[in-house]
């Protein structure tokens, strides 16, 4: 990757770089699978693919994260600090880093290792910040792999009131959703398929992927991961998937009709959670609560454009508002936060 301001997202499962030339025009935006439950050499390889090390003295690497909540870790803090000395490591001494750490501002690696409080999973903050630059009223949803930001927006100000993952559930401000990774079992209990109701395993049959998959909406190079079962990513292999997760066998006691039936279902029951915290938020509102615009970021944005026409709302794209190339723009809309902390970085240059 070439450019002079580096964004990085490190999640649990995948790292999201995106770079931009002096004048904060967007020059690239990558993700790469980056499965950190299965150790830190996952981010060595990750990092190593690349090729930032040694990159000059004088480029920016700004860094946000969500990796530290994985289970190899401790706790959090650990996990923040883990993370970002393989990070210094793979980038070389010479290298200038700067970790968001939100109202605190950018901090430097071993300064962000006292701070870990505010640097662990501030990575909707970034993209908040840099979004309520350009709208004053509104609803950010960033729906990815694993999970979904509702983050309300009001005057230009970001207006959440959980500021860590355990207030930001309290709040419902995150929700643990999203069009990929989460299990089928995860969204609902029962479906209906035959003219009756199901219940289905709890079991990691099955994921959303499938469940997109066997609706047209998947982008699959959004699906960077194994399948639940590490087999072929295709719709008979989908539908298979999730008739296991009924008991049934495709092509047996299941038609790949039936499975794009319950696909639907399930679906529109994602929907409808994610919905129903938009309408939390937007309760809150002082004004324009029915008709506030929802801007809509990851994997999961064109739900975020399904919520939008469904209730009347206007719908604003992240890739849109930042003036993204045409060539870039799905990969920065995939990347939003990546994309954010790169931008702010550069704004405060």
């Amino acid at each position: 990757m070439n450019g002079d301001f580096f964004g990085w997202d490190i999640g649990g499962a995948h790292l999201k770089v995106a770079s931009l030339d002096p004048s904060g025009r967007l020059l690239e935006v990558r993700q790469l699978a980056c499965p950190l439950w299965q150790g830190l050499e996952q981010l060595d390889k990750a990092c190593a693919t690349l090729g930032l090390a040694g990159t000059a003295a004088s480029a920016v690497h700004a860094i946000t994260m969500t990796g530290e909540l994985c289970d190899i870790f401790h706790d959090r803090a650990s996990g923040v600090r883990e993370i970002l000395a393989r990070v210094t490591a793979q980038l070389g001494p010479r290298a200038s880093l700067r970790v968001y750490a939100g109202t605190d501002g950018w901090l430097t690696p071993d300064a962000a290792g006292a701070a870990t409080a505010a640097v662990a999973s501030a990575n909707w903050l970034a993209l908040a910040t840099l979004v309520a630059e350009f709208v004053r009223d509104g609803i950010l949803l960033d729906i990815g792999s694993t999970t979904t930001d509702v983050i309300p927006i009001e005057d230009g100000e970001v207006a959440s009131r959980g500021r860590d993952d355990a207030t930001r559930l309290e709040f419902g401000e995150l929700v643990y959703t999203g069009v990929v990774r989460t299990p089928v079992m995860a969204v609902c209990r029962k479906v209906p398929i035959q003219g009756r109701w199901q219940s289905l395993a709890a079991e990691l049959f099955a994921t959303m992927a499938d469940v997109y998959r066997l609706l047209g909406e998947l982008d699959e190079s959004h699906d960077q991961l194994t399948s639940a079962d590490g087999r072929a990513k295709d719709t008979t292999a989908s539908a298979r998937r999730l008739a296991r997760m009924l008991g049934r066998d495709l092509d047996h006691d299941a038609t790949p009709e039936d499975m794009r039936g319950v696909a639907a279902y399930l679906a529109g029951r994602q929907r409808r959670a994610i919905e129903d915290a938009v309408a939390v938020q937007a309760s809150r509102a002082t004004r324009r609560a029915h008709t506030l615009p929802l801007i809509g970021a990851g994997a999961g944005s064109f739900v975020a454009a399904q919520l939008a026409r469904g209730s009347g709302r206007e719908y604003l794209a992240f890739e849109t508002l930042i003036g993204a190339d045409a060539e870039l723009a799905r990969a920065a809309a995939l990347a939003a936060p990546a994309v954010a902390v790169a931008k702010l970085a550069w704004m405060t240059r």
